[in-house]
């Protein structure tokens, strides 16, 4: 197993060797930089960088037992350590895609991998901390901004539909609440709530393309498209978002409780079952690598925000091929076909276990 090349974060090329730097966002600290010097196909040196300054260094190392991470001098021993440890262990596992497990040297049980590690297996040194990528991509240490949500008790509400009433749901986000470097873009992708007193000439515009209204059915006036949003801020069931890459807007999504959609009725839904529309109206950015990264990117925010959802929802147009064929490359499993009023619909689900099992983040 050898390292993925690096990508230059302004020009987006692959560079020569394996230098590079990434970006990472713990949320109880401030964006790390991590720098990829190489020493050979095999092995590189990982500097964790904050404000320019160098504040870790790590030794990264694939070898024909698995991907070591060596950490330097004494970092990981302290609780405070675990945003920096959580930023190497990130970009290791960018740097070496096809790793299932990366074992952190001699960190067995420290304080700042007990957060990461389930599993400890002792050497002869000392015992080495194992972070299973599987799981470590369920953590939500990184990607989300600091307080963006906080999950709800199970308290189940007299609001919504009769038939389906579902559990009290946490108010929508506010502002940017994922953030995330892809690799293998060398871009920044991110979510932020829409915001109709600044985003509905954005919105009007996208919602107008031919393309875009084929699908949406909302090529409207801005007064109309004002409402449309004025009501998604008065239920608790969905929220709208704008999505970018390196804070240019790219496209719209819409992240729903599929109990109380519309979708409810039309299979066995559970209380924390998520479902979403996207549409991408920034049209430099189409593209299937860059679609694929939408789909990816807000299947694994949505496990992120509720560790209680076991499955991400759809209900894409049975005849859309190219849709499904992005859900086929996102672990999205098609379960049959039925009838909206509207449309005939495929239904397809994307089970927790299978995506972090599966897809590459």
């Amino acid at each position: 197993m050898t390292l993925r090349p690096c990508i230059d974060a302004a020009s987006g090329t692959v560079l020569d060797g394996w230098a590079g730097t990434s970006r990472h966002w713990p949320v109880a600290d401030a964006d790390i930089a991590v720098e990829c010097l190489p020493r050979d196909v095999r092995a590189a040196r990982l500097l964790a960088l904050r404000d320019g300054e160098p504040i870790a260094e790590a030794e990264l190392r694939s070898d024909p037992d698995g991907v070591r991470l060596a950490l330097t001098g004494s970092v990981g021993r302290h609780p405070a350590d675990a945003p920096v440890v959580t930023a190497l262990v990130e970009a290791a596992f960018q740097r070496c895609p096809d790793a299932r497990r990366l074992r952190v040297s001699g960190l067995g049980g420290a304080p700042a991998l007990l957060a990461l590690a389930a599993t400890v297996e002792n050497t002869p040194a000392a015992p080495d901390a194992i972070v299973e990528r599987a799981l470590f991509y369920q953590l939500p240490l990184l990607w989300l901004t600091a307080g963006a949500r906080t999950a709800y008790p199970l308290i189940r509400s007299q609001l919504g539909p009769q038939d389906r009433l579902p559990p009290l749901r946490p108010p929508q986000p506010n502002g940017p609440f994922y953030r995330r470097w892809l690799p293998q873009l060398g871009t920044t992708l991110s979510f932020r709530t829409i915001d109709r007193r600044h985003d509905l000439g954005l919105f009007h515009g996208w919602m107008n393309q031919k393309r875009v209204a084929f699908y949406w059915e909302l090529a409207q006036s801005e007064a109309e498209l004002d409402r449309y949003l004025a009501d998604q801020e008065a239920d608790p069931h969905l929220f709208g978002v704008i999505g970018s890459f390196d804070d240019v807007p790219v496209g719209y999504f819409e992240f729903y409780w599929a109990k109380e959609d519309r979708l409810g009725p039309y299979y066995d839904a559970e209380d924390f079952d998520r479902g979403w529309h996207g549409l991408i109206g920034n049209v430099e950015h189409l593209g299937r690598p860059k679609t694929l990264a939408w789909f990816r990117a807000i299947t694994h925010y949505l496990f992120l925000d509720e560790p209680r959802t076991r499955r991400i929802m759809g209900e894409p147009r049975a005849t859309h091929r190219k849709m499904l064929s992005y859900c086929a490359d996102a672990a999205y499993e098609t379960l049959k076909e039925f009838d909206f009023p509207h449309k005939r619909a495929a239904l397809v689900c994307c089970e927790r276990e299978r995506f972090f099992r599966e897809v590459p983040l």
